[in-house]
């Protein structure tokens, strides 16, 4: 009573003029203006009306779709909806193929991939569409009854994914252009060579016997479980029966191909006691779209961390569609660069980068300052190879050429102003036929 009627806006018993504002310290209201609220209702109006139309067209498409069917099961006996399913192989994380076209190194096989579904996907559209024309005729005089709008609606769908289907044929005809000018017109002459008059060695033939008779007739796959000594880690990978015949053929191979072969070096390395001297890195884990840089160079590090005086690793690696070799020595440092493709080749920027950031995490490990970057080195007395299509198999040669020799000097061996010829013929099929021989121990 003695203080009187309150007054809005002020605090008692601490003096005038102090707000409640100031004495508790409290933030500034923010001002929002109206255009700024007017844009932010309409916004949460937009997605209300978005989620509606959403719900709306699926429970159409769901109601089209159950009358299609309905009207496949009268037309075909014994119809079975899952006949409309597009059947799908299985995929192996490891078997991206690489392929090299000269002096442009294209990113993976993911396009070509979607190309081929997509393309496949529509030839089944438009063949269903074209033998329900006449059955749609007279559906459409009870769709009438539905509204104008959701008529427009279905005709502006049937227009886009007609279109749709149109420029996705069209990429896929410009892809497969892209891909034989590549092939034929290459900087480096690098033709595909005809492999068919091959001879194949005979372990190989009894692989492709056995895709013929068991894995291709019964749906199998052909899994290997890998060490923790080969690559640092326990895992399996498994084979398919196009990764066989597609080696056979001399075309293009994949991580698993590699990977599988490394596996049968390591034998040869335990058998000569060289496993203090080489290692190796998976290269299904540190290749282009493997993972994050980060990832990829953790996985480099962990490998290189258990390094053992001058052990070198061996590491190859696929920047996309071609496959090249890193060798990483950690202690001095160094990493050699092997590369089969002819011409003046430089390292991939991500694969060197990948590279410098392990040697820097190992450094860090051993408690070293290190050096302020790693040194590379370009080893260009590499065999060059004839094609487009042999890199794969090179960088597999250029791992057993450098462990069948005890004295591990491969820098002299491959470096400038020696032979840079192709292999002969006869050397890649010897690394076919040990690949072949190793995988046929896992024949069941």
């Amino acid at each position: 009573m003695a203080l009187g009627p309150e007054h809005p806006g002020r605090v008692r018993g601490v003096g005038a003029g102090i707000s409640p504002r100031q004495f508790f310290n409290l933030p500034r209201p923010q001002r929002v203006k109206f255009a700024d609220q007017l844009k932010e209702s309409v916004r949460i109006v937009l997605q209300e009306e978005t989620k509606k139309m959403e719900a709306r067209t699926k429970q159409l498409v769901e109601a089209e779709r159950e009358h299609l069917l309905s009207q496949l099961s009268h037309l075909i006996p014994n119809f079975d909806p899952s006949m409309l399913k597009p059947k799908t192989s299985p995929m192996n994380p490891m078997s991206d193929k690489a392929s090299c076209s000269g002096a442009e190194v294209r990113s993976l096989h993911l396009e070509d991939d979607t190309a081929r579904n997509g393309e496949q996907q529509e030839q089944t559209k438009s063949g269903a569409l074209d033998n329900q024309d006449e059955e749609k005729k007279e559906e459409n005089k009870d769709e009438q009854k539905m509204g104008e709008t959701i008529d427009e609606g279905k005709k502006e769908e049937e227009k886009e994914n007609k279109d749709e289907g149109k420029e996705e044929d069209t990429n896929v005809e410009e892809k497969k252009e892209e891909k034989q000018d590549e092939e034929k017109h290459d900087e480096e002459g690098d033709e595909v060579l005809d492999y068919s008059n091959v001879e194949v060695p005979s372990s190989l033939q009894s692989l492709c016997g056995y895709v013929e008779t068991t894995l291709k007739p019964q749906g199998k796959i052909m899994t290997f479980n890998i060490e923790k000594e080969v690559f640092g880690a326990d895992r399996s990978t498994f084979v398919l029966h196009e990764d066989i015949t597609q080696f056979a053929g001399m075309e293009e191979i994949g991580a698993t191909v590699v990977a599988v072969y490394m596996r049968c070096l390591y034998d040869l390395l335990r058998e000569a006691n060289m496993c203090s001297l080489v290692g190796f890195i998976d290269p299904a884990q540190v290749s282009a779209n493997a993972g994050s840089l980060t990832d990829r160079s953790r996985i480099v590090a962990s490998r290189l961390q258990k390094t053992d005086g001058e052990q070198i690793f061996m590491m190859p690696y696929n920047p996309g569609r071609h496959w090249v070799l890193l060798i990483v020595r950690a202690k001095r440092e160094t990493v050699y660069f092997l590369d089969p493709l002819p011409g003046n080749r430089v390292v991939d920027e991500e694969g060197k980068n990948i590279v410098n950031s392990a040697l820097k995490i190992y450094n860090s490990h051993i408690g070293r300052p290190g050096r302020k970057a790693p040194i590379w080195k370009t080893l260009p007395g590499t065999p060059k190879q004839p094609s487009s299509v042999e890199c794969g198999y090179y960088v597999m040669r250029l791992m057993r050429d450098i462990i069948m020799d005890p004295s591990l000097e491969f820098e002299k061996k491959f470096a400038k102003g020696k032979d840079q010829a192709p292999y002969p013929q006869a050397a890649i099929d010897e690394v076919r036929k040990e690949w072949a021989e190793f995988v046929c121990l896992h024949m069941d």
